[in-house]
């Protein structure tokens, strides 16, 4: 009896393999392809991605032709992303492509909240109009983000500039240093000064360069050092002196700043405390013998 089980399992188990291997066999020649030729897999797997990427191309493209828009709007939109730090030609098409998909978005959310039930003209027409707003309100605050790491890293960069300037190299080989060197501690900065060494080596002046580095950013503190810079280039000045005194009037400016925020602070606190602690105060501080002098007075009335 177990001659014969043992017999049986052992026959089922080759049928079993058998048909596995019927079956599965294109399965297992595709994984011994992968084994002995991985570049084949990899290569496969680059072309998925590519074919996803043309497709969600043309996806976003298809989106763009939805929503009506002129050359100045779109120019002005693509100067804005690349104050943002969008420099592809892409970001554009991401951008409209966010002003329809959002509101839709908004209004899918409205319905499955149950929001729209309740009043549905009020409720699509605040999804639409916010979720078209929302696309430029986060641009903005991008743009205000990316600003503010400029202007708090520009003090560093002078500073940067004038040790490289002193130690032998000239303004753009200083400049070419100084964005390697800030890479990792202020990329916003660097990717710019990036961009003006790129432009002065495709032959334009370092002027306009510059000009156009201020122009790119619209902070005011890069405005000023474009100006000096090529004040400095113009009447035949110091560099260094220059980018010097300029780094030491930004730390001071940026300390007065810092200053005045704090002198507003008093000035600030006067709402929350007169909204929100002073009538907790009252009720922590004054509770207690109102309750007793309710309590006293009920009793005085009684008797």
């Amino acid at each position: 009896m177990g001659i014969a089980l043992i017999s049986f399992g052992a026959v089922f188990l080759l049928v079993a393999s058998a048909g596995l291997l019927l079956f599965y066999r294109e399965a297992m020649i595709q994984r011994i392809g992968e084994v002995v030729n991985p570049r084949a897999k990899k290569a496969d797997l680059l072309s998925s991605i590519q074919q996803t990427g043309s497709s969600l191309g043309g996806f976003v493209e298809q989106l763009n032709r939805v929503l009506p828009k002129s050359d100045a709007e779109v120019s002005v939109i693509q100067k804005r992303l690349i104050r943002a730090g969008f420099r592809k030609d892409s970001a554009v098409q991401i951008f409209y492509a966010a002003k329809i998909l959002v509101p839709l978005a908004l209004c899918i959310v409205a319905v499955a909240t149950g929001l729209a039930s309740y009043s549905p003209f009020f409720a699509y027409a605040i999804a639409l109009g916010l979720g078209f707003l929302l696309p430029d309100f986060w641009l903005g605050r991008a743009i205000k983000k990316r600003q503010k790491k400029i202007r708090t890293a520009l003090p560093d960069a002078l500073d940067f500039l004038v040790i490289c300037i002193e130690a032998g190299l000239s303004l753009d080989q200083a400049t070419a240093r100084t964005a390697a060197e800030l890479s990792l501690s202020h990329p916003a900065i660097s990717d710019e000064l990036d961009i003006v060494v790129l432009e002065q080596r495709a032959g334009r002046l370092r002027s306009d360069a510059w000009k156009q580095f201020a122009e790119r950013t619209d902070v005011d503190t890069v405005r000023v050092l474009a100006t000096v810079l090529v004040q400095a280039e113009q009447l035949g000045t110091s560099v260094t002196k220059t980018l010097r005194v300029h780094s030491e009037t930004l730390r001071t400016k940026r300390r007065q700043q810092v200053e005045e925020q704090a002198a507003k602070t008093s000035v600030k606190l006067v709402f929350p405390l007169v909204l929100f602690i002073f009538p907790s105060l009252f009720v922590v501080v004054l509770g207690p013998p109102m309750i007793i002098m309710s309590e006293n007075l009920n009793s005085l009335f009684a008797h």
